[in-house]
């Protein structure tokens, strides 16, 4: 199929680019992004929520006194979580939030929402996306045309260090390149910007 080049006022470019079927027309599966979308913010939680046991406490674990005739009650050593900072009787260890999620289906869940992305027109394919300098006044300037607070991805081939730097004090603009786009962003995104060549480079990626 044929998706035609733009510019960032949404006028058409020049020329057409060719893009597969298999990734750029296949039906929404709302079940399979939301599961992908779990699984990703999921991973990314740290789990480092811990408390220390009674083996774990600093502390010596000689008897404080004799069994019996002290007139006090038992005890055993001054780690029991009887005691003040003694260890937690029922300790919090880390957690990992991870959930399996086969490759196969992370990447139809990417297919699935970039078709409804370009059947919505969300998806804006330009030729070129830079800055000269990193400037935020010209990126923004640039962005005006697709509208006021709006929540837009730029993905470009490699790493641009003008257009990171310039998109910093948006709080509505994202930029990553194909290595790092993710579901849980192009959901996120109202509009998503990507060059020419890395749609194919993403196509590469998603066949």
């Amino acid at each position: 199929m044929e998706v035609a080049l733009q510019t960032l006022t949404g006028a058409d470019g020049a020329g057409v680019i060719n893009v597969s079927e298999q990734i750029f027309a296949v039906d929404f599966n709302q079940g399979l992004v939301h599961q992908a979308v779990v699984a990703y913010m999921a991973a990314g939680r740290s789990g480092t929520k811990a408390q220390k046991t009674r083996s774990q406490v600093s502390g010596s674990t000689i008897k404080p006194w004799r069994q019996k005739g002290t007139g006090r009650a038992r005890a055993g050593n001054i780690r029991s979580p009887l005691w003040r900072s003694g260890g937690v009787t029922f300790a919090a260890v880390p957690r990992d939030y991870t959930q399996k999620l086969n490759k196969k289906m992370y990447r139809g869940a990417l297919r699935s929402i970039l078709s409804e992305l370009l059947r919505q027109d969300r998806l804006l394919v330009v030729d070129e996306l830079s800055v000269s300098a990193p400037k935020t006044r010209e990126l923004a300037a640039k962005l005006k045309a697709l509208g006021e607070n709006l929540k837009v991805l730029l993905v470009t081939e490699t790493w641009d260090d003008n257009l990171i730097l310039a998109s910093r004090n948006l709080r509505s603009v994202a930029v990553t390149n194909v290595i790092g786009v993710d579901p849980v962003t192009l959901v996120w995104a109202e509009k998503v910007v990507i060059t020419s060549s890395a749609l194919k480079q993403l196509e590469e990626k998603l066949v």
